[in-house]
């Protein structure tokens, strides 16, 4: 059913991500989605990945995974000011990210998911990533 519902499940993320950033565009939410995304999967190793993947909706689930680098080494987490300005440096001048962009799409994503299952999840997962997931 998660399947049947999938478009119209991201339509309403997507709209709370970008009422949440005051972004003007689904667009503008969709590249601050990627990127708070991928900044992210550039801290957990393959098998975190996988079962925070699990944990989104099927649309979301996509993006976190698509186009990744596996080469890629992993980095620690670090400030949320610094993970801010790995967000805003994400597609250079095509991300209108705010600074409470993290923040923003963390609250989108607990309203879209059960949070119960995406808590417990977190809590599996490297020392940081409870906070990262915050709103």
């Amino acid at each position: 059913m998660e399947y049947r519902r999938a478009s119209a499940d991201f339509d309403r993320f997507i709209l709370d991500a970008r009422d949440l950033a005051a972004l003007q565009t689904t667009n503008q939410a969709y590249t601050m989605v990627q990127a708070v995304l991928q900044t992210f999967r550039r801290r957990i190793e393959i098998s975190d990945a996988l079962l925070f993947a699990n944990a989104l909706p099927p649309v979301l689930r996509a993006i976190f995974i698509d186009d990744w680098d596996l080469e890629e080494p992993i980095v620690p987490f670090s400030g949320r000011v610094a993970m801010t300005r790995e967000v805003q440096a994400f597609r250079g001048d095509h991300n209108v990210s705010p600074d409470t962009a993290i923040a923003d799409v963390a609250a989108a994503l607990r309203r879209n998911v059960d949070e119960a299952v995406l808590d417990r999840v977190l809590a599996r997962l490297p020392q940081g990533a409870v906070d990262f997931w915050r709103a």
